[in-house]
């Protein structure tokens, strides 16, 4: 190899999966030998959002227990009583591209915050009000932040990294794939234990075979496996 291999990591804020895989990814940010980017991929954006009515609080309740049961995630459950309420995941994947645009270096570290206050404290992130505090602990202008937030441009790239999901083949997220050299290798659609990535990177980084066989779990939303 000539260039740093990169993990390529395809989820959203408000996917579950992703909330189970993210301290997997978090292990897999420590390694010195890759680095990890964040691509949103758009699970309910815009004209896709849906609200929060019987039918979605349920299939939404299903999961969510089936993510905590396969990965130890806690979840609040009781974010689900809400009613009025539309499950639209663009404004959060605008706040993802916008710490990346004023501190790239943040961009993960803040992905792992939107998750964590939706799915463990129950903080309604599709709500601009609530960022603020979500930022406070980050390397930003708050002023900036918040009318990058809101703005066309801001919008635009989230909207930009809809696109690029697509065209690297992310139908469902979490997706995993590292890119080395010109190559991009897929290293899991759907939710994947620690094991099977560093089964993987032994294999794709190291040029070694795995210590043990390379499986996972497919569990992805967004898609069927």
């Amino acid at each position: 190899m000539t260039t740093k291999p990169e993990i390529i990591y395809i989820g959203d804020p408000m996917c579950s999966w992703c909330w189970g895989i993210s301290p997997v990814v978090e292990r897999l940010a420590e390694r010195s030998d890759v680095s990890v980017s964040v691509v949103v991929g758009g699970l309910r954006p815009g004209p896709g959002a849906e609200p929060l009515d019987d039918r979605l609080r349920s299939l939404l309740s299903e999961h969510w227990s089936q993510v905590a049961a396969t990965t130890g995630q806690p979840f609040d459950h009781s974010f689900l009583d809400r009613t009025g309420w539309v499950y639209d995941t663009e404004l959060p994947a605008i706040a993802v591209t916008t710490m990346r645009e004023l501190a790239p270096q943040e961009t993960l570290r803040f992905f792992t915050v939107l998750q964590g206050a939706f799915y463990r404290d129950g903080v309604d992130i599709t709500e601009p009000a609530e960022y603020p505090a979500l930022i406070a602990d980050f390397p930003v202008d708050p002023d900036d932040f918040m009318r990058t937030l809101t703005s066309d441009g801001g919008r635009t790239r989230a909207w930009e990294d809809f696109a690029t999901a697509r065209e690297l083949g992310a139908l469902g997220f979490p997706t995993v794939l590292l890119r080395s050299d010109e190559s991009i290798q897929v290293l899991s659609r759907g939710y994947a234990a620690l094991d099977h990535f560093e089964n993987q990177l032994a294999y794709w980084v190291e040029g070694r075979q795995p210590d043990s066989a390379s499986e996972y779990t497919c569990s992805v939303e967004g898609a069927d496996c």
